[in-house]
């Protein structure tokens, strides 16, 4: 059963839009309606480190006596729970295991919170597992990581796909392991020029229909 590899933010989740919905509700929240935009940049797409967001949400909202802990908290709560699955990504998950693939989830960040994603989302009952890197002790694009999703659900790398929003740690990734990918575009263009995506998506439901289609 070849394995298909599948990012979690912004590939089966929207995390994009979960957050513009949270910093809605945060900035109306705190009496600050104008600070979403700046909310959405300071989150780098979420590429930024989780405590420096928090501490420079605290610090630009005027959260004085608030820790940064305390907005991180609620950073990361908030998100998951505007979080709103697409009916049509567990559809198309079922539909590559009743196909023969075993989908597997690999993930940068921490146990605790994308876990949470996997589970308020029901995302994980469509999936073979995950690996997420606070626990494997290694990022995308290392192959390691990759590796220890095949051994994690005894398959092998050959015939893998990995799907994906990110061009290094996901497409990068798959390029490191000789593998197919399948990159979800939303709406940028392809800069890299070392490697390139088997496939440009403009969904995660797209791509894996792509993988099937063969």
């Amino acid at each position: 059963m070849p394995l298909l590899l599948l990012d979690l933010d912004n590939t089966l989740i929207d995390r994009a839009a979960a957050f513009r919905r949270w910093a809605g509700r945060f900035a109306r929240a705190h009496g600050v309606p104008d600070a979403v935009e700046w909310l959405v940049g300071a989150d780098g797409d979420g590429f930024e480190p989780r405590e420096r967001v928090a501490d420079r949400i605290r610090a630009h909202v005027g959260l004085g006596e608030a820790t940064t802990q305390a907005v991180l908290d609620e950073l990361r709560a908030g998100l998951v729970e505007e979080i709103r699955i697409d009916p049509a990504v567990p559809e198309a998950l079922d539909a590559a295991a009743a196909a023969g693939w075993t989908p597997v989830v690999v993930t940068n960040g921490t146990v605790h919170q994308q876990e949470r994603k996997l589970r308020h989302t029901g995302l994980d009952r469509h999936v073979a597992g995950w690996v997420i890197s606070e626990a494997a002790g290694v990022k995308k694009p290392d192959p390691r990581i990759f590796r220890l999703a095949a051994e994690q659900t005894g398959q092998a790398l050959s015939g893998a796909w990995m799907i994906g929003d990110s061009a290094e740690a996901d497409i990068g990734g798959a390029h490191r392991l000789s593998i197919p990918s399948a990159w979800l575009h939303r709406g940028r263009e392809w800069s890299q020029r070392d490697f390139r995506p088997t496939v440009v998506s403009d969904s995660c439901p797209a791509a894996i229909r792509s993988v099937l289609a063969g």
